[in-house]
């Protein structure tokens, strides 16, 4: 019975979870923060005498100093990007060199980019009018518009950092955040692609008009002189990725003896302040601003409430991800990590493959119990931390990067996306689709790409895995 306890106690987390969000709709960090007090309750006393409450609010303090002025920066450069008009010269772009012919691959391209730093809501906000204006001219292919736009936006709000959900992965999991940019980039764009197919598919077999949505308005479009250039409008999410894997490449040159030695092992005080996640996030806020100040020649008072709005809502995720961040520690302490070692003993050359579907398995679990892509990403990668951290990983590797075990995560959030899912009303009711409609459309769309990732992962982890 004892050796069986860890897994009692997990239980009881995973039902004080979703029982909060599902049954009593509480918001998900109260849900998270209770299960991981409630954890950290029911598991052994701490070894450096650390009262049971208190080990929770440090396992919160360490999750919030690594993933919180991120967090706060990207939903800056996100708000800045959308209001100086800059996420709107992107996306013209994209139109402008596809052609109307390929709309549905430019407004796909579009949310790929965009919801990088932007939330997905915010770019579907952003491109609907977008369709809706396509189909105006053209009388057909609505559904594939927004779908397109829901399949670029999708992928990399699940898979590319600095999104909460990916970030937070690539923090509990240990992955280094350029190497998850990266891969998740590689593991997204095969999957948007299928995406698209799967959309073409949809709009033939469903003839769906564009219907008029009363609480939506379609914002008046900028005219061409008031946006920014391209080269300005990419410079916030650039710069801050190119900074952050140039870190990245430069480790991995070194470890595998390549290039200039001297020289790279000479600039590395430096490359670790450039490649710094925070710091290029700061930049790259600096720039967002100084976008947003000379496109709408604000006030500084005016500028100041737009970044307290951004500040808002950020600061709701950075609640929730360092919640699900202090549950995985008190799952750790509760010594899961053993419990499950012990489950796969017989079976170790099988461990790496285990936990990429059991993290596919439980993501996708916890998505269609609660609905949030982002809490299913934090609560399985904080989960899994717990069982690796204290698993013998010397006797029982993985065999590949962590940064599969991220994407396959990743790509279990995209399953059975439904009507308990924020995402599912934000394209349900802004795009004018009945609920039938969205079901039929929306979830096999979500469900299509998700098995596609989790498919390119395991690829991935055999013929490069990094190792």
């Amino acid at each position: 019975m004892l050796e069986n306890y860890p897994f009692v106690i997990l239980g009881i987390g995973i039902a004080i979870v979703i029982g909060m969000i599902i049954f009593l709709r509480i918001n998900a960090f109260l849900a998270l923060i209770t299960a991981a007090m409630a954890v950290s309750l029911l598991g052994p006393e701490s070894a450096e005498g650390i009262n049971r409450m208190k080990r929770v609010a440090i396992a919160f303090g360490d999750s919030v100093s690594g993933i919180g002025i991120v967090i706060a920066l990207a939903a800056i450069i996100g708000k800045c990007m959308m209001d100086s008009g800059a996420a709107d010269r992107i996306v013209r772009t994209f139109l402008k060199a596809l052609g109307e012919k390929n709309a549905s691959f430019a407004l796909m391209g579009s949310g790929f980019v965009l919801a990088v730093p932007v939330f997905f809501d915010t770019v579907f906000y952003l491109l609907i009018p977008l369709a809706r204006s396509l189909y105006r001219s053209t009388q057909r292919n609505y559904l594939l518009y927004i779908m397109a736009i829901a399949a670029g936006g999708a992928i990399t709000h699940t898979l590319v950092p600095p999104t909460p959900g990916p970030l937070a992965m690539a923090e509990y999991l240990g992955v280094d955040l350029g190497k998850m940019i990266f891969v998740g980039v590689l593991v997204a764009l095969p999957a948007a692609f299928v995406g698209i197919l799967y959309a073409k598919f949809a709009n033939h077999l469903m003839d769906i008009p564009m219907r008029d949505v009363a609480e939506h308005k379609d914002p008046d479009p900028l005219e061409e002189h008031e946006l920014p250039s391209l080269i300005v409008s990419l410079l916030p999410i650039v710069l801050p990725v190119l900074m952050i894997t140039s870190n990245t490449l430069v480790n991995s040159l070194v470890d595998a003896q390549i290039g200039p030695q001297k020289f790279l092992t000479s600039i590395g005080p430096y490359k670790s302040i450039i490649g710094d996640a925070n710091f290029a996030l700061l930049i790259a806020t600096a720039i967002s601003l100084i976008i947003l100040f000379r496109q709408r020649s604000l006030t500084l008072l005016q500028l100041s409430a737009s970044v307290e709005q951004a500040l808002m809502s950020g600061g709701v995720i950075i609640l929730i991800t360092a919640g699900g961040g202090a549950f995985g520690k008190m799952l750790t302490v509760a010594q899961i990590g053993p419990a499950i070692e012990a489950m796969f003993s017989s079976d170790s050359g099988g461990t790496g493959l285990t936990f990429l579907f059991l993290g596919f398995g439980i993501a996708a679990l916890l998505k269609v119990a609660q609905g949030s892509s982002t809490v299913a990403m934090i609560t399985t990668s904080a989960m899994l931390s717990a069982m690796l951290t204290t698993t013998n990983l010397e006797l029982n590797p993985l065999g590949f990067d962590p940064v599969y075990l991220a994407t396959a995560i990743g790509a279990g959030s995209l399953i059975g996306s439904w009507m308990n899912d924020s995402g599912f009303w934000i394209f349900c009711k802004m795009s004018g689709l009945t609920e039938a409609e969205a079901l039929k459309s929306w979830t096999p769309l979500l469900f299509v790409m998700g098995c596609t990732s989790m498919a390119t992962t395991i690829l991935l982890s055999i013929v490069w895995p990094m190792t």
